[in-house]
């Protein structure tokens, strides 16, 4: 990866906040507790011209009784072998803590690999600045300390002038546009961070078996088997009043902006719990934001005395749940034993090319004319509905319109009628299909 800036240090130093003030946007939660971000989290920027990537992480500890620990200093190395150039935040508030002497030994064994800045966090005053002397016996870092305020963001550019002054190339605005985007999304716990992992063949999240171990939307660019795309791991979904602290607020919320911005959402279910109303929620909302829709029951291999019949009855117990939305597909699958994980992909890859498919009008027109004219639509207070045309819309999504005399007059059973006889022949699984009725 090219032009790339990590953003390193102990919890609460302020990397969150400068992550978000270098590409722009609120992306990465931020709170005064400790340990919030976890996972390496990526955003995009640009300064005088040169476009860059820039990756959070969380903070580095040694000792302390955090289960994620371990985790999140592998995740830190990972972006440190990464980036082209460091960033070792500090917080002069607080001043220096052991903590900060512990990770620059890390650093130092990086040696002259890349370069690294020792940065000078919160220097809201001119007491902090001056506080920033004691820094200097970390011995590291070029040059001079640099001190900035990324609340305010008072001395980012002198930072950023240095810094892109170590790139080669101008960088890609936006490495990600135009690829599909397919986020993982379910209740706490399914296992969508065990899966991710899989896929990527490295632990890209921190897996653990506590419920919102993950809590950004962790987005990974994934390119194997001919499929490129971008691949969305998500915090657990709760129900709003189980949500009892920010942190899990915003954490939902951006599970929710992720799925927004999706083509395809994979929504996970627990085959030990079995669906329940939360994943009803889920699906729902996914079908009513007008996204591709893969239902993965995962933990498969967890259910014993399975017998020919077994994920038939599972299937129908969700399709029966879920009415009547009817067209997502359902992979049974488990992380554990990676069975049906690429299977799972492969019905990703077919519900994205039916989301994006274009159906020739000549062609629409030549089997749905014969469908309407095997089955007329009724009549309605005494007035005979005659549709003459169909034409597939430029959205983003398949919607189909049909033009009629009459178009107030058309029922919602004939519009289901319809709907099923395009999916019948021109294959749209797992993808929801508006149509519309217009004036001829």
């Amino acid at each position: 990866m090219t032009n790339t800036i990590a953003i390193v240090g102990r919890p609460n130093v302020g990397k969150s906040t400068l992550f978000n003030r270098l590409v722009g946007e609120r992306k990465a939660i931020m709170d005064n507790q400790s340990g919030v971000t976890r996972d390496r989290h990526y955003g995009y920027g640009d300064w005088t011209g040169k476009y860059f990537t820039v990756i959070d992480t969380g903070g580095y500890v040694v000792g302390s009784d955090d289960v994620f620990e371990e985790g999140i200093r592998r995740q830190v190395k990972l972006a440190i072998d990464e980036a082209t150039v460091v960033l070792f935040l500090v917080d002069l508030d607080a001043g220096l803590h052991p903590l900060d002497e512990e990770f620059a030994e890390v650093l130092r064994r990086y040696g002259n690999k890349k370069p690294i800045y020792l940065v000078g966090n919160k220097a809201d005053s001119a007491q902090r600045v001056q506080s920033v002397g004691e820094f200097y016996s970390l011995g590291i870092g070029i040059g001079d300390i640099f001190t900035i305020s990324s609340q305010t963001g008072s001395g980012t550019g002198d930072l950023l002038d240095a810094v892109v002054s170590h790139f080669e190339q101008e960088g890609v605005e936006d490495p990600d546009a135009g690829i599909p985007r397919i986020t993982v999304v379910g209740r706490p716990n399914v296992g969508k961070s065990s899966f991710v992992n899989t896929l990527l063949g490295e632990e890209r999240s921190i897996v653990t078996d506590i419920a919102g171990t993950t809590r950004d939307a962790i987005d990974t660019r994934y390119n194997a088997f001919g499929n490129e795309f971008i691949l969305v791991d998500t915090a657990g979904l709760r129900r709003k009043a189980r949500v009892d602290e920010d942190v899990e607020f915003y954490s939902n919320l951006r599970a929710l902006r992720a799925m927004e911005a999706s083509d395809v959402c994979i929504v996970m279910l627990d085959a030990t719990r079995g669906i329940e109303a939360q994943d009803v929620a889920i699906i729902g909302l996914a079908d009513r934001n007008r996204k591709g829709i893969v239902i993965l029951v995962n933990k498969w291999d967890l259910i014993e005395n399975k017998e020919s019949n077994t994920a038939k009855e599972f299937e129908d117990e969700i399709y029966k749940r879920i009415a009547p939305i009817s067209y997502p597909p359902i992979v049974f699958t488990s992380t554990v034993t990676k069975q049906r994980v690429h299977k799972a992909i492969e019905t990703v890859m077919e519900v994205y090319a039916n989301k994006t498919k274009k159906i020739p009008t000549s062609q629409l027109n030549e089997v749905m004319l014969k469908e309407i004219e095997a089955h007329q639509p009724p009549s309605s207070k005494g007035k005979m509905v005659r549709i003459k045309y169909v034409t597939q819309l430029p959205t983003h999504t398949p919607v189909f319109a049909f033009f009629c005399n009459l178009p107030q007059y058309v029922k919602e059973s004939y519009t289901r009628y319809l709907e099923n006889r395009l999916r019948e022949h021109f294959d749209f699984t797992g993808v929801p299909i508006g149509i519309v009725y217009r004036k001829k």
